[in-house]
């Protein structure tokens, strides 16, 4: 689950993480007064969506008083701002954050993220912050400072002694750096996070350390524990096919292509969209609808697949092992008839029950094929979306 940067500065602070005073407004003239409020003669107005690289995209602009910062917010608010993280289509301003500015001395980046490579949560940081470090990740690794996190013992001092010295912190200004430090890594284990992002971390001109942008993410496995984070949640910056699957307990998360996929276990479900790749062809959705589905999560799974206008044709993927073979073709042919299928449809199951299954697809009346390999299924769904084939109706098994 993700939240907004104002959201994240607020859970940091309660860790005692310096962050400036900063007001929410929903509407051109709320974000005046939030710059009388604050009461300082420079203010940032920054618009709050769940993407980064907001500053270039237009999202981020200083304002010197009350009237530049109503214009600021008119010219964010209820209008799509586009990054190099939103696509295309940009996401739909809903609220900015004024917050207080800031004298920057340095720019620096600090986070804690899961590094699979050390089986443990990382702390990353580096002398050169700002918006452009996926690209320092890849052309200048060595720049990156990393600390491994105990998983038992935590962030231990020596670690933040080591990593201020790296990013040249020295005096009070290396004990506050240390301090933040450490908060970052006790928010990030004790809120079950992701990853926890400052970027940048500044250092001001009298040697304030300050969480100048804050990002958090959370395990959403982790969430039965953290009801209050629950409450974070904005729905307005979810895709509305990815809320629908979480309230059938599905795994869903859309994407660019144009096939849908329905497949049972992560990793069936990441082998069918590479072969998907491999043939030509492009996924529409990662959906897993996990080993013990039943009928109606199927039919909610299908439904949701095929309120996508992107998708032209939807490839089934099932190993029936503890959800059975029989029990997918019923909540398909309930799902096709009810949905009024429209787009080519290709099943491919195997396991238990599997002779059942296919036998019930058989006599269903729903237009689709079937398939006895995922190599079969992903060649027959991508030369029937890309015009290879004839219509599914043409091709009915």
């Amino acid at each position: 689950m993700k939240i907004h940067e104002y959201q994240a500065k607020r859970l940091l602070a309660k860790f005692g993480i310096p962050v400036p005073d900063g007001v929410c407004a929903a509407t051109p003239d709320a974000a005046a007064a939030a710059f009388d409020e604050l009461g300082a003669p420079l203010s940032v107005v920054k618009a709050q969506i769940h993407a980064g690289g907001r500053g270039k995209g237009g999202g981020v602009k200083l304002v010197r008083s009350a009237a530049e910062a109503r214009d600021a917010a008119a010219g964010m608010l209820g209008k799509p701002l586009v990054t190099h993280q939103t696509g295309p289509e940009g996401r739909i301003v809903q609220l900015v954050y004024v917050e207080r500015g800031s004298d920057i001395a340095r720019e620096l980046y600090l986070a804690v993220a899961v590094d699979r490579v050390h089986a443990a949560p990382v702390m990353m940081a580096s002398a050169e912050g700002g918006m452009d470090i996926e690209e320092l990740a890849v052309e200048r690794p060595e720049a990156i400072l990393k600390e491994a996190i105990h998983p038992v013992k935590g962030m231990l001092p020596f670690q933040t002694r080591r990593l201020c010295k790296g990013l040249g912190f020295t005096g009070a200004t290396a004990k506050t750096a240390a301090k933040v430090m450490m908060a970052l890594a006790k928010a990030f284990t004790e809120l079950d996070c992701s990853i926890a992002e400052i970027n940048p971390l500044i250092v001001t001109a009298d040697g304030a350390v300050i969480a100048l942008d804050a990002k958090m993410n959370f395990d959403s496995n982790a969430l039965f524990r953290h009801k209050d984070l629950l409450e974070l949640r904005d729905l307005n910056e979810e895709d509305p096919k990815e809320i629908e699957a979480s309230k059938h307990d599905l795994n869903y998360i859309a994407l660019d292509g144009n096939i849908g996929c329905m497949v049972n276990g992560a990793g069936l479900a990441m082998a069918t969209m590479d072969t998907i790749q491999i043939k030509g062809g492009s996924p529409a959705n990662f959906l897993d609808v996990g080993g013990g589905a039943n009928k109606d999560q199927v039919t909610n799974a299908f439904k949701i697949l095929l309120s996508d206008d992107n998708v032209k044709g939807v490839l089934i993927n099932i190993f029936g092992g503890i959800m059975k073979c029989d029990t997918i073709a019923e909540g398909v042919i309930a799902a096709a008839k009810e949905v009024e299928l429209a787009v080519p449809l290709v099943v491919r199951l195997e396991g238990t029950n599997v002779q059942r299954g296919r036998e019930m697809l058989e006599a269903s009346g729903v237009a689709l094929q079937t398939a006895s390999s995922l190599d079969e299924a992903a060649e027959k769904i991508v030369a029937l979306t890309s015009g290879k084939a004839g219509s599914a109706v043409e091709k009915q098994a």
